[in-house]
């Protein structure tokens, strides 16, 4: 249950990094790289992150329209 709790806590952290993108494919990329490398800091599994990062980046536009980078 912790690990969760960390995975979660770094995806939400991964959120508000992923605005470093001028594009939807950009930040899907940041969103990516920066799941797959905290789930390998913290031993989970490294392409779980990256797919959950990579969502992240792509709807973060959408859940925060006013996000910078979002036009």
């Amino acid at each position: 249950m912790f690990s969760t709790f960390k995975m979660l806590a770094l995806v939400g952290a991964t959120g508000t990094l992923v605005a470093c993108g001028e594009t939807d494919l950009e930040r899907t990329g940041t969103g990516a790289v920066i799941g797959g490398a905290a789930a390998a800091v913290t031993g989970e599994n490294v392409v779980n992150g990256a797919l959950i990062g990579g969502a992240v980046g792509a709807v973060s536009c959408s859940v925060a329209p006013g996000a910078p980078n979002c036009i």
